[in-house]
């Protein structure tokens, strides 16, 4: 005897056409849905918008959603109109009678899902419609989307998030959820305590994303390294990181006399040329956005393939968060990472400059520390990664590090001749020159300044150039070395290094790892991409990929509002038959088998003829 499906994997079914829910999904749903609030944390790609968004339908009356970004309010109500879901949003893109529209239509009880930006949320007008459909059609849940943006720490604050909490005050008998992909604890209780959900139960979801591969190289030509890393991803969609706006400028225009279909993106390009460049990124096909961290929040693009980051960012934390834009419809995705020590002074050199107060400065100088040794750890990436999270995790076999482990050595010695180098040059100079001196290269400087008379002129002859610079970078990041950006990166011992000096402690270093063995990882990746589409479904599925595309057009929605590559793969691999069939594919709910089956099946049809 079949146990009969609840009414929200009814809904999940009928309306998303999804067979089951994922993680702690039903969970979060059926808690929401009992009236009772929640604290959200699920990863990027989790699904975090079904978890208020199947709530809001089962409950009576209107779903009030806050999002911070109007690009993606924009592309969920698409999204849920295409499922035939009646969604509307309210934001500064609107004209006076849209607006005046749609808060008729709620008031009617013609709309079951509402977007709102916090900063109209706030308005005397809206608490007062708010006001209205209490007292009419209802109100079935408070959604706070991106809520970490209510941390007053963080790089994404919105101050109009502090006032959220009269949500509450106005409505007491409204559940709320709150959701964010940020995992850090002391953000998570920040969001709690300012938000009045003290006593919300917390859903904490495992924050492993196995289908991306994270890498990170030592940064030796950074172009040139991530020339080679995009060779795989031609015709993809990714992003690009990088620490300045000029590098941004630069890289994109770059990319783009490579080939590449390349954007920049970040905060002082004019606000309708970053919409635009947004719009064409979520829109369109195999498009490379070269952005700051001003970009990506609220993307909702699920098939972006990889993020690089050319430049280090400021902790781990952020970089969860940014390599988690890649990847979010389940499929293999990449996080690539190039760092080296100039970015080490950089991230250092922002701490100290800082006006946050002292114990702020030290908090952002463990997080970096913490960064740091994730990047030179010799254990697997997505381990140290959940480690952190706390979170244990068996080692992964698709990082970097678990396809080709690193090579330990006993450092001491080297440490201690590296140590020596900086502190008889009277820490004044950085690793370039500190190298030349342990290689005996009698270059101009190094005479000039009297260092190849040093004992330490040209004790370092066992490694070459490369492995001094990796001895160096690691160094740095295990704390024995800092480098001080005001003196052009120079070298300076710390208290750690003490005990190294004098043979009181071992150090453990890794030695380079081979570039062949790095080709050998790249290529089981694309192993794994192709697996699940035949060679002989390929041709379908580039003109299912084409239809779709001009459906998307001729709507003027993103490609995967219409439907997602997981959809279109299974239809040109199973290649179903009659209307009966489609109820059998993934993301195919009723509304979108209505609008669509037809065409679909007379396409796949003809091409089996």
């Amino acid at each position: 005897m079949t146990t009969p499906d609840t009414p929200a994997l009814e809904l999940l079914r009928r309306i998303f056409g999804y067979d089951q829910f994922r993680g702690s999904q039903q969970a979060v749903i059926e808690h929401v849905s009992q009236g009772l609030d929640a604290l959200v944390l699920m990863p990027t790609g989790g699904g975090k918008s079904l978890c208020y968004q199947l709530p809001a339908l089962l409950r009576p009356g209107v779903g009030v959603v806050v999002s911070p970004l109007i690009a993606l309010m924009q592309d969920q109500v698409d999204a849920l109109r295409q499922n035939g879901v009646a969604a509307a949003f309210l934001n500064s893109s609107l004209e006076a009678g849209e607006a005046n529209a749609i808060e008729r239509a709620a008031r009617a009880g013609e709309i079951k899902l509402l977007y709102v930006a916090p900063e109209r949320l706030v308005t005397e007008r809206f608490l007062a419609l708010l006001d209205a459909l209490e007292a009419g059609p209802g109100l079935a849940l408070f959604a706070i989307d991106e809520a970490h943006c209510v941390s007053q720490w963080g790089h994404d604050f919105r101050p109009e998030y502090l006032q959220l909490s009269t949500l509450h005050e106005r409505h007491p008998r409204v559940p709320r959820i709150a959701l964010t992909a940020t995992a850090d604890e002391t953000t998570r209780n920040e969001m709690a305590q300012r938000l009045g959900l003290i006593g919300a139960r917390v859903f904490l979801a495992s924050f492993d994303r196995p289908n991306i591969r994270y890498s990170v190289v030592e940064k030796d030509n950074p172009r040139r390294q991530l020339l080679q890393f995009l060779a795989d991803h031609k015709n993809e969609a990714g992003i690009v990181y990088c620490l300045s706006r000029k590098k941004v400028e630069e890289t994109a225009e770059w990319l783009q006399r490579e080939g590449f279909n390349a954007l920049p993106y970040h905060a002082g390009l004019d606000s309708a040329l970053r919409a635009e460049h947004q719009r064409r990124f979520q829109r369109e096909e195999a498009v490379v956005m070269v952005a700051t961290i001003a970009f990506g929040m609220g993307i909702d693009k699920p098939d972006v393939r990889f993020v690089a980051h050319l430049d280090l960012p400021k902790s781990i934390e952020a970089y969860y968060q940014e390599t988690g834009r890649a990847g979010r419809d389940g499929e293999p995705a990449e996080a690539w990472m190039s760092y080296g020590l100039q970015d080490i002074a950089l991230q250092r050199a922002r701490i100290d400059e800082s006006e946050a107060p002292p114990e702020r400065k030290r908090l952002e100088a463990q997080k970096l520390k913490a960064l740091l040794a994730y990047c030179e750890a010799p254990r697997c990436r997505r381990t140290v990664l959940l480690d952190y999270f706390g979170e244990h995790s068996a080692p992964c076999g698709n990082c970097d590090v678990c396809l080709n482990p690193p090579e330990l050595f006993d450092g001491s010695v080297a440490a201690q001749k590296a140590l020596s180098a900086a502190w008889r040059t009277g820490q004044r100079f950085g690793s370039g020159h500190l190298i030349d001196i342990l290689l005996g290269k009698t270059t101009d400087k190094v005479k000039s300044f009297g260092h190849d008379q040093l004992p330490t002129f040209g004790v370092g002859t066992e490694h070459s150039e490369a492995e001094w610079r990796g001895i160096f970078r690691q160094l740095v990041a295990a704390g024995l070395l800092q480098a001080d950006l005001a003196e052009y990166g120079a070298l300076k011992l710390t208290e750690a290094a003490r005990p190294v000096l004098k043979g009181e402690q071992t150090v453990q270093l890794r030695r380079p790892t081979r570039a062949a063995r790095g080709k050998q990882a790249r290529s089981s990746r694309i192993t794994q991409r192709d697996d699940g589409l035949l060679a002989k479904d390929q041709p379908l599925f580039d003109r299912l990929r084409a239809w779709r595309l001009d459906k998307a057009r001729e709507q003027g929605v993103p490609a995967y509002v219409i439907l997602h590559d997981k959809t279109l793969r299974q239809l040109a691999t199973l290649r179903p038959e009659g209307e009966a069939a489609l109820a059998d594919i993934t993301g195919l709910g009723a509304a979108k088998r209505e609008h669509y089956g037809k065409e679909l099946l007379e396409l796949i049809a003809e091409w089996a003829e």
